[in-house]
């Protein structure tokens, strides 16, 4: 699951003064802004390729594991958010609508980050063909068709260009609709898991011919969690090289005021992107270990047990994932074994 609340801290950093307080983050966490989405609506391509102006945040999210010629490996994270902001007055250069890009990419141990911002125009959402940019961070479709995507990003010696192609479209919850809490707050998220994933990556001023696989998400809403939730562990994995063979798990956990599990969603994906749900009451998530970083704490390791498969051990892969942006979450690459074996990525809220 992906959050974009972390986005309003900006607000107050655009258009507040010097001297205006600033939002806390379990503040930030618990913001609605926007129609709620409605359960009935369902899904409507080409146009939910697009922006949803009338909820109040979204984010176009790709997150890839690659592996280079020389058998080294990478994960890459590109990521395009809105959320709505209305100003107390009328203003001819404001839309009401933020736009805030991330741009990650780690090896071995080492993870760099990256942060743009932008209003209407330097940003550019378009449905068909489709097209997501701020400046020349961008990810489009090469034809009228949504796939295959080009995905293209620079930020000093860390760049990547590579093409997205191959993978069914997965809708989660109920038909695309996703609850979040036990309250009934819901985003509309679907994913294209699969993505056969190929180009060049450049790291720390070298530049590697790659190949994986990259997982995309797409989600809109107007609130996600209850005032008395403080973070979330979420994950995507998927299994096996071949495209024929893929197999995908996504599993997110919220968590409470005393950091325990509250509220849990997931999704089985086979090879062609049938989905079986996997509702809260079947998901036991357990915390293993944890690191401290920045006096926060982000679990580690974890242990998962769902119904009918061996227990589902996670570990995280390159330690200090931590996108260390405006507002610092977790997001990195992650391994898994046991009922499920494979590799995919993690985003976690510290506590």
């Amino acid at each position: 699951m992906k959050f974009v609340y972390v986005l309003l801290f900006i607000l107050f950093t655009l258009l507040g003064c010097e001297k205006a307080p600033q939002p806390q983050e379990k503040q930030l966490l618990h913001t609605m802004r926007g129609e709620p989405v409605d359960a009935k609506r369902g899904v409507k391509f080409p146009e939910d390729h697009g922006a949803h102006l009338a909820q109040g945040i979204e984010w176009w999210y790709i997150t890839a594991t690659l592996t280079a010629e020389t058998g080294e490996t990478f994960g890459a994270q590109w990521t395009l958010f809105r959320t709505q902001v209305p100003l107390p007055f009328e203003s001819t250069w404001w839309d009401d609508q933020l736009y805030f890009a991330h741009f990650a990419l780690q090896h071995e141990q080492k993870h760099l980050a990256f942060e743009r911002y932008a209003r209407t125009g330097q940003a550019k959402i378009i449905a068909q063909p489709f097209m997501a940019s701020l400046d020349d961070w961008s990810l489009k479709s090469k034809s009228r068709s949504f796939l295959p995507l080009q995905m293209k990003a620079k930020q000093g010696d860390y760049a990547i260009d590579v093409s997205l192609t191959n993978s069914p479209l997965t809708l989660h919850g109920d038909n695309g609709y996703s609850q979040k809490t036990q309250s009934g707050h819901a985003s509309y998220y679907f994913s294209y898991p699969f993505l056969e994933t190929a180009g060049t990556l450049t790291f720390e001023g070298k530049e590697y011919k790659v190949t994986g696989n990259a997982w995309y998400d797409r989600e809109w809403s107007a609130s996600l969690i209850d005032k008395n939730q403080m973070g979330w562990d979420w994950f995507s994995l998927v299994s096996g090289s071949d495209k024929s063979q893929k197999t995908g798990l996504m599993l997110f956990c919220i968590r409470d005021a005393q950091q325990n599990y509250d509220y849990c969603s997931g999704t089985h994906i086979d090879e062609k992107g049938q989905t079986q749900q996997i509702h809260k009451q079947d998901i036991l998530l357990e915390k293993l270990k944890h690191i401290s970083i920045d006096n926060k704490y982000y679990p580690s390791k974890w242990r998962v047990t769902l119904p009918d498969i061996e227990p589902i051990v996670i570990e995280t892969i390159t330690k200090d994932s931590v996108n260390k942006l405006s507002i610092q979450y977790w997001e990195g690459r992650v391994k898994a074994n046991g009922g499920f074996k494979g590799i995919g990525y993690a985003e976690l809220f510290g506590y």
